[in-house]
């Protein structure tokens, strides 16, 4: 399996960076349940900078998310986490949050309080209420009219933010685990990153992940880019996720690599065993994988700022689910990928999958904005696919 993905997955990572709209640089990672099967890279870090490769560390934005999820669930494990108590129990602040019912004639924002509690069971599935400015036009009327903080800037303020429903009724992607990761420093009563940390990333032996860069990461570090209308890439100069934050953002914050990433992908391929320890209980993951929103669906991502991201949706057509802290497909995806696998994405182009009935995943790193770029994307079904192609060829032989 290995030689046949090898030379499948390295020719589409050049011809994804050769070929027109280019990708300026790639890592792509495949893993089975015992180790790497798969490891490469195409283009370069930065213009005219060194050869990527695949220890280059990437801001993986929502790719976060599955990570705080398992912090979160390991405390469930350790009873000291209700899911299914009220957030305020841990966060008090969130009990602040009123429902947004539009806006008066002078523009004001009009509010009323929550028929229930948000929960944080509710937080890992998106049901709480909270969204994102890049994808909902009512948070980016806040932040441009109202002064509502981008959670980019890693501020309190910037999770101070109104529902847009009624807590547990509908799915809207949003700083939902944002508040989870405060929901884990609460209980710990210790920073996110410190919680991971110990927790995650040393049983897993991640020593390339984290929310503030040590000196080796950032000397690895990929620059970003942004994709022009007309297909044109350019340097964003000077981009970078707060590196000394008022809050660690769990919903988006940590900057990480391919290789240390399916280490924690192994983690989910492998009921929750790391290299030399349980980190999560095997019933704990078979829990956390099921559809947790009944017969809601998850919807495409409208891109609502453009220079942040295209409209987004996976397998367009094919309904999805959310399990905590991932997304299910519902169906067996084009790719191959069978129904029920885990997945989801970063803003900057990555994206990820496991599929625990077959025992593979991956993730495939890029550093380009807006989401959902066309080249991106494409260049990462392929690698699935191709994954899938040679998993395929070793069964049949």
């Amino acid at each position: 399996m290995n030689q046949n993905l090898a030379a499948k997955a390295n020719d589409i990572l050049q011809s994804t960076v050769a070929a027109p709209p280019t990708v300026p640089g790639i890592v792509a990672v495949a893993t089975d349940r015992h180790g790497d099967i798969f490891a490469g890279a195409a283009g370069l870090r930065a213009p005219g900078g060194p050869a990527m490769t695949t220890d280059s560390v990437f801001a993986i934005f929502s790719t976060t998310k599955a990570i705080t999820g398992t912090a979160a669930l390991q405390l469930v494990e350790e009873g000291r986490l209700d899911l299914d108590a009220p957030a305020k129990t841990y966060v008090p602040d969130i009990a602040k949050a009123q429902v947004l019912e539009g806006f008066d004639a002078a523009g004001a924002p009009k509010l009323r309080a929550p028929k229930r509690d948000i929960t944080t069971r509710m937080l890992l599935l998106h049901t709480a209420g909270f969204g994102y400015d890049i994808f909902n036009e009512h948070y980016n009327r806040l932040g441009q009219t109202q002064g509502l903080p981008s959670i980019t800037t890693a501020t309190k303020a910037s999770l101070m933010s109104p529902l847009l429903f009624d807590p547990g009724e509908q799915w809207e992607y949003g700083s939902n685990i944002d508040w989870a990761g405060q929901v884990v420093e609460s209980i710990t009563n210790r920073r996110l990153g410190e919680v991971m940390q110990s927790r995650i990333f040393e049983p897993l032996g991640m020593a390339d992940t984290a929310f503030t860069m040590t000196p080796s990461m950032r000397e690895r570090l990929v620059a970003m880019y942004g994709r022009a209308p007309d297909g044109a890439l350019a340097q964003i100069p000077g981009f970078e996720l707060p590196q000394n934050p008022e809050i660690h953002m769990g919903g988006h914050g940590l900057y990480s690599t391919a290789l240390d990433y399916t280490k924690f992908i192994r983690l989910w391929l492998n009921d929750g065993a790391g290299p030399t320890s349980q980190v999560l209980k095997p019933k704990t993951v078979r829990m956390a994988v099921q559809n947790g929103l009944g017969d809601l669906k998850i919807k495409s991502l409208p891109g609502i700022i453009p220079t942040l991201s295209n409209e987004a949706e996976f397998f367009p057509g094919m309904p999805k689910s959310w399990a905590l802290s991932f997304m299910l497909n519902d169906e067996d995806a084009p790719t191959g990928r069978p129904a029920g696998s885990l997945a989801w994405a970063g803003l900057a182009n990555l994206y990820f999958w496991i599929d625990r009935r077959n025992g593979i995943g991956g993730f495939w790193a890029t550093q380009i904005l807006p989401f959902a770029d066309a080249a991106s994307v494409g260049g990462y079904l392929a690698f699935e696919s191709a994954t899938y192609a040679a998993l395929d060829q070793k069964k049949a032989a």
